[in-house]
């Protein structure tokens, strides 16, 4: 296996520090738009499989061409989702396989935006599975932590807890304090603008997808691992297209617990118009309301030694378990900031986010996992995944609730 990275930003660089201390792959190329960049994630492994290079993400015969260049047999996307399609296109071009933790982007509905989908997260990228289908190609896509692991959940609690599954209900939360920041996100704020204030999409057997207002249905969900209760409010996510696709589930949501500091902070972006992508002019210079946003937040790849707490990633799943009996349990994943910056020199939602596509590939190098087309981590045995995130040193666990 030939491993292309796209992206040596925090998720990029932890990922290349797990993948360092496997030996499931031959070459290890890790490319950014900027070069030092990728060098300097490179240059602190000191391991010969990995090699730096430059790549512009939004030109796929860019990807492609670098693919050919090296051999590549495998593209791992770790930049924001506007580079999705490019990507995904250049890997497909020069017959590489692919995968993803974030889906091509959605776009509301022109008349009911809160009401009807419109293009909904990763359209763009089924319309293309005919195509990877054709090649004999896969492309793995929501392959993170959420989505991915949280589709793994699903899976498994369906294959081997439950009989008939009422809701899937993905619960996100954390306790994570930076010091010295008053507002400090611990992931990439662009991505993160995305996803909260664009309508969020539910799911219902019979009715299928439709949206909602953004940061509505608020709820307290008390997380394990010491973190505890947290507002959680409906925010538009990838689990909620994909797992319908192959988990029978009476509906399904993703609701994040951002907290109420965070809301406020998102909803006043919104109304300032700071959340828009769409250039505009000031003075000589064209320039995106959200990249400036961006721009004046620290980088969350540097914020790990400054940062305490925990972050948690799961699934809620209620229904009849395998006797038929009511039953609901929470699915989920922990990752302590301490130990992900002790261990790894990554902060903890970096790690966690990161860890994931590492362990799929290695499940791919293998032949566990196979396959062709555009699919989900649904469409694939949950069990062994599990299994080798554990042997990570990274355990997962279930709580009855």
């Amino acid at each position: 296996m030939r491993i292309l990275l796209v992206g040596a930003g925090g998720v990029g660089t932890a990922a290349t520090g797990i993948a360092a201390r496997r030996d499931f792959y031959d070459r290890f190329v890790v490319a950014d738009y900027d070069l030092a960049r990728a060098r300097r994630a490179v240059s602190s492994l000191s391991d010969s499989r990995f090699t730096a290079a430059r790549v512009d993400a939004s030109c796929a015969e860019a990807v492609a061409a670098l693919c050919r260049e090296h051999g590549i047999t495998h593209v791992l996307n770790a930049v924001d989702p506007r580079f999705v399609m490019p990507v995904f296109e250049g890997a497909l071009a020069a017959g590489a396989d692919y995968l993803d933790m974030a889906m091509s982007l959605s776009h509301p509905h022109p008349e009911q935006p809160f009401e009807r989908t419109g293009v909904k997260l990763g359209d763009e990228q089924f319309a293309a599975a005919g195509r990877w289908q054709d090649a004999g190609r896969l492309a793995l896509v929501g392959m993170g932590v959420e989505p991915g692991l949280s589709d793994v959940f699903a899976r498994y609690a369906a294959d081997h807890l439950f009989s008939r599954i009422d809701e899937i209900g993905v619960r996100d939360g954390g306790n994570l304090v930076v010091e010295g920041y008053e507002f400090a996100p611990s992931f990439s704020v662009w991505t993160t603008i995305e996803e909260c204030l664009n309508p969020p999409v539910v799911y219902e057997r019979g009715r299928g997808w439709f949206t909602t207002e953004p940061l509505s249905e608020p709820e307290t969900f008390d997380f394990p691992g010491g973190i505890g209760p947290v507002e959680c409010v409906h925010v538009e996510h990838e689990e909620v297209l994909l797992i319908p696709r192959w988990v029978d589930a009476g509906r399904v949501t993703f609701k994040y617990g951002l907290g109420k500091e965070f809301i406020d902070v998102l909803k006043t972006l919104h109304k300032l118009g700071l959340d828009r992508t769409h250039p505009v002019r000031v003075g000589g210079v064209s320039v995106s309301p959200r990249d400036v946003v961006a721009a004046v937040l620290p980088d969350p790849s540097t914020l790990g030694d400054r940062m305490t707490g925990a972050t948690c990633a799961g699934t809620l799943v209620t229904g009849l378990d395998k006797e038929g009996a009511p039953s609901t349990v929470y699915l989920y994943h922990v990752v302590d900031n301490q130990w992900s910056m002790r261990e790894y020199g990554s902060q903890a939602v970096v790690w966690q986010t990161a860890v994931n596509p590492v362990v799929a590939l290695e499940l791919l190098a293998t032949g566990t996992w196979s396959g062709a087309g555009v699919l989900g981590p649904e469409a694939f045995d949950a069990v062994p995944f599990l299994d080798l995130l554990t042997a990570y040193g990274s355990p997962w666990a279930l709580r009855t609730q």
